[in-house]
């Protein structure tokens, strides 16, 4: 195994310090995971998803799930299609209120 010294300016330092508390981890095993995570062999096409991936495996990235959303009723999005432009136009709005 090899140590290796690591330069940052004070403020990056510290807020590894703090996700690694937070993580309950040594600031070394932080590390180690975040550097894994950017060297693993797996490959996304994607950059975006390929670095959530790594994150993900390395334990740095919490799972985000949106609320159950239920898409509208055919018929509501029908009903207001149908509503939608029938209405006086802006243009005479504006007109009227010369």
């Amino acid at each position: 195994m090899q140590q290796v010294t690591w330069r940052a300016d004070e403020e990056l330092v510290a807020r590894v310090k703090l996700r690694a508390q937070e993580l309950d981890v040594s600031m070394n095993e932080f590390l180690t995971r975040i550097a894994q995570a950017a060297t693993d062999p797996s490959n996304s096409s994607d950059p975006v998803e390929e670095i959530r991936s790594r994150l993900k495996l390395a334990g740095l990235l919490s799972d985000f799930r949106a609320p159950d959303v239920e898409p509208p009723d055919e018929e509501a999005v029908a009903a207001a299609r149908k509503r939608a432009g029938q209405g006086t136009p802006l243009s005479e709005i504006v007109r009227a209120n010369r």
